[in-house]
């Protein structure tokens, strides 16, 4: 394993233990339910937002490590963003771990490239993009909930 595997696997696995923005937010303006039946994750996506800015976000729910970490990442890195950068990230972020020939460089995404290495178990990717699909349902307003199937 390569220093930087072994640095990526490190911060999924902090990410799972000790998982930022882990809240319920009073007074959230969007919230979206999310679900992947094939290995059981759940997550509800709370945002706050100023305007057009995500003032504050967090998520509740339960799953396996790579959803988890992916939800706390995700809420760190769009944390203060407009909602269009919030969906640009979205878009690099499914781009990266389940495009057929990604476009977007993974340093680019600094922390959130932990998860390039995902893409090489494609029923992983699902868990990875949970969090994000269902971020992109709250910002849009959706009212039905999100599947991964």
């Amino acid at each position: 394993m390569s220093d930087l595997d072994e640095l990526y696997q490190q911060i999924i696995v902090e990410h799972n233990r000790s998982p930022r923005n882990f809240k319920r937010i009073d007074g959230a303006t969007r919230s979206a339910d999310g679900d992947n039946p094939l290995c059981g994750d759940k997550v509800t996506v709370f945002v706050k937002l100023d305007g057009d800015v995500i003032s504050d976000i967090g998520f509740q729910g339960k799953g396996c490590a790579i959803s988890k970490s992916s939800a706390s990442l995700m809420t760190g890195a769009v944390k203060g963003k407009t909602v269009k950068e919030a969906e640009r990230l979205f878009h690099d972020f499914h781009d990266m771990v389940a495009g057929d020939h990604p476009s977007t460089d993974p340093k680019s995404l600094g922390k959130l490239a932990a998860f390039q290495g995902v893409r090489q178990f494609p029923s992983r990717v699902k868990c990875a993009n949970l969090a994000w699909h269902t971020l992109h349902a709250a910002l849009a307003g959706a009212a039905e909930s999100v599947t991964t199937e």
